[in-house]
């Protein structure tokens, strides 16, 4: 199997990344990146794009792929609507249009968020909530995973300092969350987990709540 990776370098992206190092069943990964990161290991290769709005000067290189994990987002604190959707919105539609016409049967995982919704009075749920729509429409095997809180494992870090602290006062009662609401938390390890599944065998429906990606 071979895999597609936006956002290979934040804490979803890394914990996708590490699921797909680790598994025999997957052959290459291409990380599309907007600076060279010059990951050491002989299953990855990165390939460079400046606009993430357009795929056009990297197509060539998109071809032949089995599934994309779309990872590539940010936080919605300290940002208009417009500028929220140009990257959370505009950059994975432009995705989803340009590898459905070159690997129609690919399966497309656009990691999303707890309480997407696209009629939502919250800007950034109601952003998500069309980008979500976007995607399944453009794909038969198009899935939008809607993660709660996601905890850090296997050494994977948000790059967000007020996130790292919040991950770290957390970590000790965070097995106990994960038991009594397993609707709200996730550890990144059972996320790029669940992110393979998909690829493998997908899951009953194209929306997928925190609680079915365990």
């Amino acid at each position: 199997m071979n895999v597609i990776i936006f956002g290979a370098t934040g804490m979803v992206g890394q914990s996708v990344l590490h699921a797909s190092l680790s598994d025999p069943d997957v052959e290459q990964v291409l990380a599309v990146v907007r600076t060279p990161t010059r990951m050491k290991n002989p299953k990855v290769r990165e390939v460079v794009l400046d606009d993430f709005a357009d795929l056009t000067p990297i197509e060539d290189e998109l071809a032949g792929y089995d599934a994309c994990f779309y990872c590539l987002g940010v936080s919605s604190v300290g940002l208009d609507e417009a500028a929220y959707t140009k990257v959370n919105h505009e950059y994975p539609v432009a995705a989803a249009h340009t590898l459905a016409k070159l690997n129609p049967d690919m399966t497309f995982v656009y990691v999303s968020g707890g309480g997407t919704d696209p009629d939502s009075r919250q800007m950034w749920a109601r952003v998500k909530g069309r980008t979500e729509n976007a995607v399944i429409k453009t794909f038969r095997n198009g899935y939008a995973f809607r993660p709660g809180m996601v905890q850090p494992t296997f050494h994977t870090t948000s790059k967000t300092n007020f996130f790292r602290t919040v991950y770290a006062l957390t970590a000790p009662m965070f097995p106990l969350l994960e038991r009594i609401a397993p609707q709200y938390a996730i550890t990144t390890d059972r996320l790029g987990r669940a992110m393979l599944r998909a690829a493998r065998t997908g899951f009953p429906h194209h929306i997928v709540e925190n609680r079915d990606l365990r």
